[in-house]
């Protein structure tokens, strides 16, 4: 019997590679607006990070998010994405 085939991404922040299931997907759509998709399905442009708020500073560091969604992303829009992933962050654990 053939195994199923785990999707694999990689963090923008330490740059690893992951099964998809273990890392938090951030999104732009249509409309431009940014936000934290836990589902995984929300439909526009995706980048993936650990849930982890070093890899998320990291990435911030080097503008990873919005080079990566090809769009200048506001201070104030990451740091409410920044303070989503740390009450998820905190929920895990």
């Amino acid at each position: 019997m053939k195994e199923k085939k785990v999707p694999v991404r990689r963090c923008i922040g330490c740059m690893q590679s992951r099964p998809k299931r273990e890392l938090i997907r951030i999104v732009c759509d249509k409309e431009g607006s940014v936000r934290l998709d836990l589902t995984g399905k929300a439909q526009g442009r995706g980048v993936y990070l650990c849930p982890d708020s070093g890899c998320f500073r990291t990435a911030r560091k080097k503008q990873a998010i919005s080079r990566s969604l090809g769009r200048k992303i506001p201070e104030e829009i990451l740091d409410g994405i920044f303070t989503e992933l740390e009450k998820y962050e905190k929920k895990e654990n």
